[in-house]
């Protein structure tokens, strides 16, 4: 995953839009509206002002499954919103024009713009995509490509996140972009309280796979759902692969295959991902030093933390706690 996280601004998610346009796929307007559109106050997710914008407010717009919808608000309600989302539509040759002058003009003033599966052939159409490394859902890609040939396009992934502009692939993938999104800017513990909410994973990697062979782990012998959970309450140890292929009752061979099977990607990578997770947590809710959660984390050192830390979250985790920690600084106050 192409991520650009340089900064945090805890304030980039009080307004939040949705642009719907004709042919509108309903699940993946859903994803945004689960995330952004319920009131979850009570879990500790700050207050969003969600609007449901379309080219005309108060006209009916066309969803793929036979049904419409009708937004609230018209393009203009987009001018002072701090995210704009694009979920999915039909593809086609050319997309409403007020429409596409209305991303450019969120872009140019700093809006952070985020597109679910096929929603980045607007942001493509709109030429925001030019020369930017972005993705979409595996079976648009070539078409993508096609017929916007100056994107830097990541086929595999499940989200890009390039600072003030995210695109994620199909479906599921949205919900982890807008998740990733939340918890970039307003940290884990509120992205925890929606996934918990929605029954969903808090934390999937926006490198890992579209296609993944398994993706709810079978409720069986060898499955990896019971090493996984042993895994999560046994981050500080230390973990190596013939290991866990025994725990597994699996061959090395099989276990790692198994392992990318069922999760998208390695054990290696999927433990550290883990660790680091952890870590934002202990650094938002504990006044542990950042040597003590090194080892709580299983990192070992506090350089070994900050080396992994910085590379998945994009800043140090002396930085990363002065924006979210606990005291008069943190966010959850």
């Amino acid at each position: 995953m192409h991520q650009n996280t340089a900064s945090y601004c805890t304030d980039v998610l009080r307004t939040v839009a949705s642009i719907v346009v004709d042919d509108l796929a309903p699940f993946e307007f859903g994803v945004i509206c689960e995330v952004f559109g319920i009131d979850r106050t009570e879990d500790g997710v700050p207050p969003f002002d969600f609007r449901v914008c379309g080219e005309h407010a108060g006209r009916p717009v066309r969803t793929n499954v036979g049904a419409s919808l009708t937004p609230e608000f018209g393009l203009d309600a987009l001018l002072d919103a701090d995210l704009i989302c694009i979920p999915a539509c039909r593809i086609r040759e050319e997309y409403p024009p007020a429409v596409l002058d209305a991303l450019r003009t969120a872009s140019a003033r700093g809006a952070t713009l985020l597109s679910v599966c096929s929603g980045a052939f607007l942001l493509a159409a709109a030429g925001l995509l030019d020369g930017r490394p972005c993705t979409t859902h595996w079976r648009h890609v070539d078409d993508l490509a096609q017929r916007f040939p100056d994107l830097r396009i990541d086929p595999d992934v499940l989200f890009v996140d390039d600072g003030d502009i995210i695109t994620s692939a199909g479906t599921a993938s949205g919900i982890d972009a807008c998740l990733h999104l939340v918890r970039r800017e307003l940290g884990a513990q509120v992205a925890t309280a929606i996934a918990r909410r929605m029954v969903v994973p808090p934390q999937r990697d926006g490198g890992q796979r579209q296609y993944i062979e398994q993706p709810v782990p079978e409720c069986s012998g060898d499955s990896m759902e019971p090493v996984l959970t042993w895994l999560l309450g046994n981050l500080a140890d230390d973990h190596s692969i013939a290991d866990l292929a025994h725990r597994a009752s699996m061959s090395m061979r099989t276990f790692a295959r198994r392992f990318v099977a069922e999760t998208g990607t390695t054990p290696v990578r999927w433990l550290s991902l883990q660790r680091v997770q952890h870590a934002r947590r202990l650094l938002e809710q504990t006044q542990l030093s950042v040597d003590e959660v090194a080892r709580e984390c299983g990192f070992g050192t506090s350089a070994l933390l900050r080396h992994h830390f910085q590379r998945t979250v994009g800043v140090t985790p002396t930085d990363y706690r002065r924006s979210f920690g606990p005291g008069p600084r943190g966010v959850f106050l």
